[in-house]
């Protein structure tokens, strides 16, 4: 906690000094002192009380001191002195897409603006128009900006609510009076983004567990405690409710609070044509104005007397609607156990924090068989990518630890880059000696639904992509996708052998479920993804695994569930 807690503060400090148009070598200091110690495998508080702080790259005399006041104090001068010079609600409006700490500083020095709302005020209002290199496009970008802002800070993303709602059951499961336990809501349907987090628990004591809920340090403000129901927004204002469910009804319970609205609408429906009534306490039978309750303890029961089969909570939403309540079979839906390894991963030589060799073993303890480190291609130089001499270095230190290797494979891959014409950033010769290659879209975003659909189906078409990387390029709360045909590129990946990508970093998620089921009825095949940047990133690859079963996919439809045999020639063209 404390390793983040200095790592966030000296990235704050380095987009502070940018704004305020500071020394270039002193921002990178910052940002690289971040990046080392939120990558440190151990407590800083412990290398600090061994007196191996300068031991860090990138920590120097004046940063070791500032990371020691902290760790002594809770305090950082330096931070403090800052940000009485540069309003630190700044911050929020860098995050704002095509504003940045140049613009900031501008709309701060001309405007006065410092929060997001001063922002929506001057953009509304008309006054950015005529600031030096501010163009009406620019405008209309960051009004379209703020949108995505606000959209982000009303949802979290399935990461993020999945690591709040894991605190909660790791200690809710500790109390003897809990018997089970099991998040609901769009968490549970693994949805890509989660407005609050709701807790189902059985149990037949329910006022000791609404007493310690609403008593744990998490807790900033107390909605509801009642005697089944509290409700409670933590530190970080994330909304938690946590229902007690008596024995008898937990699975319908589940059911009903699991959704989606619209799926419990279609399971009423469903009843009604049968004489019976479905609710958080179980399916009824209803004759003669009685009702007897024929199902209630757990979920599979429910769906039985209903006549259902038993529907994974992923398919509980208006996707696939047609399929799931006609006369189709549910598909066996892909798993995790069904992943034999990756295909898109960092390493040190681009901007991972672990090297192959840490990655392969963390790799390894999960049960892979294989792993592609596909660092950055040279074009995109904010992330390390390589250079023509450093693939042969990098491609040298894989084939060194593939010697040493039994039952595991490390392929040489590339993220490479897109550019403005669909054209990939390696020639030919250099592309030709990758095992995998990741074709990926991280600049002109805002081109025309033409030129972008343009790049994506040239990249498909050339005979050296194998995949395509996160293909619409939407980072949650802070860009939208990408606006092209994605039909056209179905269409072309289809053609081409090419593989759409499930990106599982949780501020991805892309391509998304609909995107998934949608893509699939076009015989698009795929590949599931963690684009890890330490190891600590691979454990991502479940969210990928939700959002495929969302989509409706089986193990066969994606690739990297087949050997490394089986996947290389797969991918060959």
């Amino acid at each position: 906690m404390r390793n983040q807690e200095i790592a966030d503060i000296f990235t704050k400090m380095g987009t502070l000094l940018e704004i305020k148009g500071e020394n270039i070598f002193k921002i990178k200091a910052y940002y690289k002192a971040a990046d080392n110690i939120r990558a440190l495998a151990e407590d800083i508080e412990q290398v600090k009380n061994e007196n191996r702080l300068s031991q860090i790259p990138g920590i120097g005399a004046a940063i070791e001191k500032k990371i020691i006041e902290w760790l002594d104090t809770g305090h950082m001068s330096a931070y403090q002195e800052l940000i009485k010079e540069v309003p630190v609600s700044l911050l929020k409006i860098v995050e704002v897409p095509s504003v940045g700490p140049k613009k900031a500083k501008l709309f701060f020095e001309k405007l006065h603006v410092k929060s997001l709302e001063d922002l929506k005020k001057a953009v509304d209002g008309g006054k950015l128009t005529g600031l030096e290199g501010i163009k009406e496009k620019t405008i209309e970008n960051i009004a379209k900006g703020l949108k995505v802002v606000a959209e982000g800070q009303e949802r979290m993303n399935l990461g993020i609510a999945t690591e709040v709602a894991e605190e909660f059951l790791s200690l809710l499961k500790k109390l003897p009076e809990v018997k089970d336990i099991s998040v609901a809501g769009s968490l549970r349907r693994g949805s890509e983004t989660v407005r609050d987090i709701d807790i189902l628990i059985e149990s037949a004591n329910p006022k000791k567990i609404m007493d310690y809920v609403v008593s744990l340090p998490q807790v900033q403000n107390i909605n509801a405690h009642g005697e089944t129901k509290s409700s409670i927004l933590t530190k970080d204002n994330v909304q938690v409710d946590v229902r007690v469910i008596e024995p008898k009804s937990f699975g319908a319970a589940l059911l009903y609070f699991t959704g989606s609205k619209n799926f419990n609408v279609k399971l009423r429906q469903i009843a009604m044509k049968k004489d019976m009534k479905v609710n958080e306490y179980g399916v009824f039978l209803v004759k003669d104005g009685k009702e007897k309750c024929l199902a209630s303890k757990t979920e599979r029961e429910c769906f039985d007397v209903l006549g259902l089969p038993n529907i994974p909570p992923e398919l509980r939403e208006d996707i696939g609607e047609v399929e799931l309540f006609g006369e189709k079979k549910i598909p066996k839906l892909i798993e995790a156990k069904d992943i034999k390894g990756e295909l898109h991963v960092h390493s040190t030589w681009s901007d991972g924090r672990n090297t192959i060799a840490e990655m392969v073993e963390a790799a390894m303890k999960l049960g892979y068989e294989y792993l592609a480190i596909s660092d950055h291609s040279e074009r995109l130089k904010i992330a390390g990518g390589l250079s023509a001499e450093d693939l042969k270095k990098k491609k040298k230190e894989i084939d060194m630890l593939n010697k040493k290797l039994k039952n595991f494979r490390i392929l040489f891959g590339t993220e490479v880059e897109i550019d403005s014409e669909g054209n990939l950033d390696y020639n030919d010769r250099i592309l030709s000696e990758f095992d995998v290659v990741i074709a990926a879209i991280h600049s002109g975003f805002e081109q025309s639904p033409e030129q972008l659909t343009r790049r994506l189906v040239r990249a498909c078409q050339n005979k050296y992509t194998h995949a395509i990387a996160h293909p619409t390029a939407i980072h949650i709360g802070k860009r939208q996708p990408l606006n092209m045909d994605f039909k056209e590129v179905c269409k072309a990946a289809v053609d081409h052998n090419v593989f759409l990508e499930i990106n599982s970093f949780p501020v991805r998620l892309d391509l998304n479920s609909s995107n998934v089921y949608f893509a699939r009825s076009q015989g698009v095949q795929f590949v599931i993804n963690s684009d890890s940047h330490s190891i600590d990133h691979l454990d991502y690859i479940k969210f990928g695994i939700s959002i495929a079963r969302r989509g409706w996919l089986r193990s066969e439809d994606v690739i990297n569930t087949l050997s490394v045999e089986q996947l290389l020639k797969k991918i060959k063209k």
